[in-house]
């Protein structure tokens, strides 16, 4: 056990009903509210309502199905599907039939696939549609597996509900009602940056012990009156908990078709709040401000963002100036208004999490009037470990445990969390188990911060992701790449160093970007036959000297490549989540690092 410098518990935990498991709060509302609208989902132009009491009886007869197949309670079923509102439904349906999720990524390819139905065991997989379908075939071609495939775009879930004609609903009853806060609710896979990814065992207490909590703190956001636009993928343990708390609160859920549509669908929805990871609230800032320079209205831009941050720092501080309060009117009605409607109109808080917001974004968006609670967790902590509580905000931290749970941090500078919404193990994995589950229930994240007399978390980097340079100089190097990101133009950045004399780092342009950038400075060239033309080099170079600015001389980054291609989800470069796989990107770009130190 390492030496602990500080340590910090929230208090107010909120003890949840021992009986209560994650579809109590279902039968519940139907019983109390079964009109009330939950779920939506899009048909032609609108969104179309899904009530408590339609939910409730889908979700029975799809238990009643996986029931009728013989599945015994601890059975693990496989969700293979982009985000959509049959998602939710099967998630909650195999949760009533006593069994345990599984949930793939959209984007996962064949080796991933084929490891996660393996080891998990699983006996059915429910593909969303027939490209999932076909990536399971080939995952599944040379191995011993054979589990009960069912397609949801080609009648599947009828399929799966014809299986429990002859299972009563009170049979389906009796069954969820005997499930125990004990047992395993869901195996979600880690897609982590090195190796095949890990299941974390996530039983039923993890889950509703952390909605208990979350839900005394996220009134605002989490009620009745709330409605979310659901895009990011829910094979992840964030947007599952966000999925439960909504569902146990009220707060409604719309589910987007794509990202490709989210602009649009933000316009019809308009939710009240918003969540997602860092990567795309960098993205909206990025796009307004390239937007306004194309328009030939940068520099009001820059001063509007200025003067937002500004205003927010100062607010935070206790007293306005009178000049930025002027300034700040002026502003709201010509260019934070237009944001806000960007968003839909009626967004008053975003949750971010999965990696660091920065205190830049955090202050932005609070000044033009959305309140970005910043939260912290890993899959292994249930997702949401800690988070800023409304009227509380300390922007540049990840707020504090939630009620009830603790944060230490070792010696060496490592956060540890203790709680009920740390993880049971990894799923036949005793030996990753007993590396991160320490003595006395702590959890080490191998990510690695500092924390306030308050409880207020910073995080500084990954443990793992620290560089040592050839000199012996600590670098963390995500202090530089979130600088970097910054940028308009710039879609990713990985710095580089490891055992090297200097700090260097790979850059990709923002492939959306860069046709407007070439435009707007008369570079007739594709970005294949610009990687070294003058004006983006010196671009880079103006992004890559602010970056620098936040770190001493010796973390600085001396030299640079632009890649010729972005880093993508598909290409295995970032997890699901945008996160770099470093190993993979280092590899895959040895020649291009070892060009860095020639």
């Amino acid at each position: 056990m390492p030496t602990l410098t500080r340590q910090f518990t929230t208090p107010g935990e909120i003890q949840p009903d021992p009986n209560e498991n994650l579809t109590t709060e279902l039968w519940r509302r139907e019983k109390d509210t079964p009109n009330e609208p939950i779920l939506l989902y899009r048909q032609g132009d609108e969104f179309v309502p899904i009530t408590y009491g339609e939910m409730a009886a889908r979700v029975r007869r799809l238990a009643a199905g996986l029931m009728g197949m013989g599945l015994e309670p601890g059975t693990r079923v496989c969700l293979f599907s982009p985000t959509r509102y049959e998602f939710t439904l099967l998630d909650y349906a195999i949760w009533a039939a006593g069994c345990a999720t599984v949930t793939i990524y959209e984007t996962s390819s064949a080796e991933q696939v084929k490891w996660i139905v393996t080891d998990s065991g699983a006996a059915v997989v429910i593909c969303g549609d027939d490209d999932r379908r076909k990536v399971l075939e080939s995952a599944l071609a040379d191995v011993d597996a054979d589990p009960v495939v069912f397609v949801m775009d080609g009648g599947g879930l009828d399929e799966l509900i014809a299986r429990g004609e002859h299972i009563t609903d009170e049979q389906v009853m009796e069954r969820a009602q005997s499930v125990t806060q004990q047992d395993l609710a869901t195996l979600v896979y880690t897609s982590g940056t090195t190796g095949m990814p890990k299941g974390c065992e996530l039983t039923v207490r993890n889950f509703v012990w952390t909605v208990t909590q979350a839900r005394s703190i996220l009134t605002e956001v989490l009620n009745p009156d709330a409605i979310t636009l659901m895009f990011l993928p829910l094979a992840h343990s964030f947007a599952r908990i966000v999925q439960v708390g909504s569902v146990a609160t009220g707060a409604k859920i719309a589910y987007s078709t794509g990202l490709d549509k989210l602009t649009e669908e933000l316009q019809i929805v308009r939710p009240t709040w918003l969540f997602s990871v860092p990567r795309v609230f960098e993205k909206v800032y990025n796009t307004a401000a390239q937007k306004a320079a194309d328009e030939g209205k940068g520099r009001i831009f820059d001063l509007a963002a200025k003067v937002a941050g500004g205003y927010a720092r100062q607010r935070e501080q206790g007293k306005v100036r009178l000049g930025t309060r002027l300034l700040h009117g002026v502003f709201d009605k010509l260019v934070y208004k237009k944001l806000r409607d960007a968003l839909g109109g009626r967004v008053e808080y975003c949750i971010s999490g999965g990696a660091g917001l920065g205190e830049r974004l955090g202050y932005f968006f609070s000044g033009i009037g959305v309140t970005v609670l910043e939260g912290y967790g890993l899959t292994e902590t249930s997702a949401a470990s800690a988070v800023n509580p409304p009227g509380r905000v300390k922007i540049g931290t990840v707020g504090q445990p939630v009620p009830g749970a603790s944060a230490a941090i070792a010696e060496d500078g490592e956060i540890l969390l203790k709680g009920d919404m740390v993880f049971r193990g990894y799923w036949n994995n005793p030996e990753a188990t007993d590396e991160v589950l320490l003595e006395d229930g702590w959890f080490a994240t191998g990510d690695v911060g500092t924390m306030d007399e308050d409880g207020y978390i910073r995080i500084t980097g990954r443990k793992k992701e620290i560089i040592v340079t050839a000199g012996g100089k600590n670098v963390a190097p995500a202090v530089l790449e979130d600088r970097l990101r910054a940028h308009p133009l710039i879609s990713q950045a990985m710095v580089v160093g490891d055992d090297r004399p200097y700090i260097a780092a790979l850059i990709t342009i923002d492939a959306e970007e860069y046709p407007r950038w070439a435009e707007r400075e008369e570079i007739g060239l594709p970005l294949e036959q610009a990687l070294e033309h003058p004006k983006l080099l010196e671009t880079i170079q103006e992004a890559v000297d602010d970056a620098n600015r936040a770190v001493s001389r010796a973390e600085a980054i001396r030299r640079f490549r632009i890649l010729p291609n972005d880093f993508t989800i598909e290409g295995d470069e970032l997890t699901p989540t945008l996160k770099v796989k470093r190993n993979v990107v280092a590899a895959r770009y040895r020649d291009e690092i070892e060009k860095l130190y020639a």
